[in-house]
């Protein structure tokens, strides 16, 4: 299995009216998400463009040695580095940047997703969801017009200004809101990259029938709310019984009004024997 990932260093809205300096994996926040089989044999190179300013690397959790790849894979601008790991443990895993000071590479949104399946692949499910939820310490307060830049004092402190689903407060409200149907089922794979505060993962309307943070063999059934913190990624399946909009949030709540919420819309047929939403 091989894989290559482009560093790229650019401005991107952040929320309506408010721009930000990314540094992101692949040109997105979160970086693509990597999919390998347990016992593989996985060759990863790193790019750093010469048009970007800093110095970055790559380390995964998956990777079973110092610094998770970190420490070989250093590239300045015009530089790349490969690697290669095999994958030993099953689960879903963050990779992240952690060129010094890695919480600031994280911070500008360098992280992202592996996930390590056993072997034949994780069950067939209709749709898989990738998100992945950060915080942002911007010098200026949210709702704040125009480009926004770094504070350091706000993320020594932890008091982000804003809250994303994938890097953008209307990133899966607006933008990308998630789609499916009744009698679907659903994996999303949910991942925080902080890089300070975890997230309280919900669903309101649904329960989830499997969730797992490391191996899927030891999945809690019937969960409502889950907690993953900075630096991880779980995984969350369920079944769509009813139609309509579903919230995703933080269910730290007052994090919803700084942007981590998302939508799942589910379109198709009421059943009245699982939930009526009108009563005559």
């Amino acid at each position: 299995m091989k894989y290559t990932i482009t560093v790229e260093e650019h401005t991107a809205e952040l929320d309506n009216g408010t721009t930000y300096d990314f540094w992101t994996f692949g040109g997105t926040v979160p970086g693509p998400m990597l999919r390998v089989m347990v016992g593989d044999t996985v060759e990863l190179t790193l790019v750093n463009p010469e048009s970007n300013k800093n110095s970055h690397n790559i380390d995964l959790h998956a990777v079973n040695g110092p610094g998770g790849g970190a420490a070989v894979t250093k590239v300045s601008p015009g530089e790349s580095k490969t690697i290669t790991f095999k994958a030993l443990n099953t689960g879903a895993y963050v990779y992240h940047c952690a060129f010094s000071p890695p919480m600031r590479h994280v911070a500008q949104g360098m992280y992202g997703a592996i996930m390590v399946e056993p072997v034949g692949g994780l069950p067939k499910v209709d749709r898989e969801f990738y998100v992945m939820q950060g915080e942002w310490y911007t010098g200026g307060v949210m709702g704040n017009q125009g480009h926004q830049f770094f504070n350091g004092a706000k993320a020594l402190a932890e008091l982000p200004e804003y809250y994303t689903f994938n890097g953008n407060v209307n990133a899966l409200t607006q933008l990308y809101p998630l789609e499916a149907k009744v009698g679907e089922s659903v994996r999303i794979f949910f991942g925080v990259g902080g890089p300070n505060i975890g997230g309280n993962f919900h669903i309101i309307g649904e329960i989830f029938d499997k969730v797992y943070t490391g191996s899927p063999d030891t999945y809690i059934a019937n969960e409502e709310t889950w907690f993953v913190p900075p630096g991880s990624v779980s995984v969350f399946e369920m079944s769509l019984d009813e139609p309509g909009t579903y919230l995703l949030v933080d269910h730290a709540l007052y994090r919803v009004l700084k942007g981590a919420a998302g939508v799942l819309n589910v379109t198709g047929e009421w059943d009245p024997d699982v939930y009526m939403p009108e009563v005559e």
